[in-house]
């Protein structure tokens, strides 16, 4: 069985998002962990198969070759049909980001003069409009983005920050051309093509925008953006019921259930999640100074975790702080050194609580999920049902935990609650 689409994901719970988004759309879909070689199995009998990388903040130059080695197992040893680069639906990427390099050393592997630019994932809010990117009908910039720890996003206009961090010229697609259908879609890139523009940034205010989008785009071989793209073209193959929440997939069983929260976004939803779930549940916020300079750290926030009633809602372990408090820190701790000594606590916690029986992990943040999957030792995850759109549970396939990997900004306020809730009895 040929697959049809290699996705390359930049963070763990930008690849979840998708493969989530593509299983309630009819396909069958394995995520892996791992950056794949030559002696990684080929999952079979599957339409998609995901690639998690830690490629979204990292060095240029590491973020290119990890992209580059899996676009290589994709395409030589998966056989996959086409290719997809798959970034935040906010476009998580500064200036100097790692989005448009990636897109252009895709580019030059897979021998295409054009890529698709299309991060739009209206029913989370996320539009774009006249290559401006929206957030719940704010400008990106305006949005909270701009607050991002790692990377602020301080210009909505697409094109824009897609020419800054690359190397070619970008053009657009307008709404009034994707509500027109898919054949005027496939001329407007073709005009691009031919204008010599190498990025196609494509508006869509509507889940129901995406339709066509994927209809004119299956022959590309790249296709760059948000996992509203690959709900599209599974729906698209499948004629599955499309915006409707089909809850596919299986959920954790209540029975045998240690949980913990750990929460490392500092997004304007996920301050709401963590001041929501503080009310009614144990919560303790990490201290960065400890992370930084006691080593005994891990284990004291692994021994109040345990400590906590576990028959209740789970304990909360959060580095999040809203903008003017995590400025403070970065400030006094720096940005890169504060980020990285919570995310080595955090797995140091999870292997803590995993010898202890630890076996549910809900995760907000991508950096966070990255660290906390790693630490774990989970390769390959089977995706279960949704639990907010771009948020499905999922299971480790050799350990048999789950795990919910939660983007900053994704969810509702309930969400930690929610997802507890959803056990089945």
């Amino acid at each position: 069985m040929t697959v049809k689409l290699g996705v390359i994901a930049d963070d763990f719970t930008g690849a979840t998002d998708i493969a989530g988004f593509m299983v309630q759309n009819g396909w069958r879909v394995v995520q892996l962990l791992n950056e794949p070689n030559d002696s990684t199995p080929v999952p079979q009998d599957i339409d998609a198969i995901v690639i998690s990388l830690k490629s979204r903040s990292c060095p240029v130059d590491e973020a290119v070759d990890t992209s580059i080695n899996a676009c290589n197992w994709l395409t030589q040893k998966a056989q996959c049909q086409q290719i997809f680069f798959k970034y935040c639906s906010t476009f998580d990427s500064t200036e100097q980001g790692n989005i448009g390099p990636v897109t252009d050393a895709l580019m030059k592997q897979l021998d295409t003069d054009l890529a698709l630019v299309c991060p739009a994932l209206p029913v989370n809010g996320r539009t774009v409009v006249h290559g401006h990117l929206f957030v719940n009908g704010q400008l990106l910039n305006e949005s909270g983005m701009q607050h991002h720890p790692v990377t602020p996003m301080t210009d909505a206009n697409l094109l824009r920050v897609m020419e800054k961090q690359s190397q070619g010229k970008a053009g657009l697609v307008s709404l009034m051309d994707v509500q027109q259908g898919s054949e005027i879609i496939a001329k407007q890139l073709a005009d691009l093509a031919n204008q010599g523009m190498s990025y196609a940034v494509i508006d869509a205010l509507t889940m129901n925008d995406l339709l066509p989008i994927a209809a004119a785009v299956k022959n590309m071989p790249l296709l760059t953006g948000g996992s509203g793209l690959g709900a599209a073209l599974a729906n698209i193959e499948t004629n599955s019921p499309w915006g409707a929440s089909a809850g596919r997939g299986e959920k954790p069983s209540a029975q045998g259930r240690k949980s913990v929260i750990l929460s490392g976004s500092c997004s304007v939803m996920t301050n709401k999640q963590v001041q929501h779930y503080q009310k009614i549940a144990p919560a303790k916020a990490l201290d960065v100074g400890e992370c930084l300079h006691n080593q005994h750290y891990a284990q004291s926030l692994a021994t109040w975790v345990m400590e906590q009633q576990i028959t209740g809602l789970a304990p909360l372990l959060y580095a999040t702080q809203p903008p003017e408090l995590l400025k403070q820190i970065q400030e006094k701790y720096g940005a890169s050194q504060s980020s990285a000594a919570v995310e080595n606590v955090f797995g140091q916690v999870v292997e803590l609580l995993q010898a202890q029986g630890y076996n549910t992990f809900i995760i907000a943040g991508g950096e966070t999920s990255g660290k906390v999957v790693q630490s774990l030792g989970t390769e390959q995850l089977s995706i279960g049902v949704p639990i907010a759109p771009g948020v499905p549970w999922v299971q480790d396939l050799a350990s048999g935990n789950w795990l919910a990997l939660k983007s900053g900004n994704f969810g509702q306020e309930n969400f930690f609650q929610f997802a507890q809730e959803m056990f089945n009895d």
